[in-house]
């Protein structure tokens, strides 16, 4: 017979979808662990603090204490500023500032993201392994079927209950690691949000700021 399960030893293959549903799932659980922390961390600081806070510094020209606060923060919005703040005290053009700061969003966007897209893979991948195995578990139940020649509870039920844990475990990983997908990514758009409402408003600080240091140097 060309094609012998017993040769190519396909029905152990199913032994090793399950030491790759736990490695998926130890990934996935570490991965969900490190973003809920990093993202507790960022986001302890609220914008309607922050902002005004800088703001305020800003106006009253203590650059070097805006630039200090920034620095004492963990979030993507003072890193931002932070961008900008250093430009500024270099007198840098307007237009140059906000090219930095903008270039600033995309890189902490990429920060942030980091890891995130793992999950989706994880949450879309390891239901495949796991219907992998629920198929070698059928083939299994089957298999056993022919080599003893009777369709008893007791010969199909091995095969049966290693398809429905393949199954089960492969839910138990892409549910969680979905779910955890998608919170990350809806705040990673709130991050986004609020770094773009950051530069707006230091957008327009910064405009009269340039303007009024250029009507003093041609005076």
């Amino acid at each position: 017979m060309l094609f012998n399960l017993e040769n190519i030893n396909i029905l152990n293959i199913s032994e090793y979808i399950f030491y790759i549903i736990l490695v998926i799932s130890i990934f996935s659980v570490a991965v969900i662990c490190f973003k809920i922390f990093e993202f507790y961390k960022k986001s302890r600081i609220k914008r309607d603090y922050f902002i005004p806070k800088l703001i305020k510094k800003i106006k009253e020209d203590n650059i070097d204490s805006a630039i200090d606060f920034c620095n004492s923060i963990n979030s993507p919005m003072s890193s931002v500023s932070l961008v900008g703040l250093i430009i500024f005290n270099k007198k840098g053009e307007y237009g140059t500032i906000i090219k930095a700061m903008k270039r600033e969003i995309m890189i902490q966007v990429i920060k942030l993201e980091k890891f995130v897209n793992i999950l989706g893979i994880f949450g879309s991948t390891v239901v495949y392994v796991g219907l992998l195995g629920t198929v070698l578990g059928i083939i299994k139940a089957f298999h056993n079927i022919s080599k003893v020649g009777s369709g008893g509870i007791n010969v199909v039920i091995g095969g049966v209950s290693e398809a429905l844990i393949a199954t089960a475990a492969s839910l138990s990983v892409a549910i969680p690691a979905t779910v955890a997908y998608n919170i990350f990514s809806r705040s990673i758009e709130k991050f986004i949000i609020n770094m773009e409402y950051c530069i707006s408003t230091l957008e327009d600080i910064f405009r009269k700021k340039n303007d009024l240091s250029k009507k003093k140097y041609q005076n």
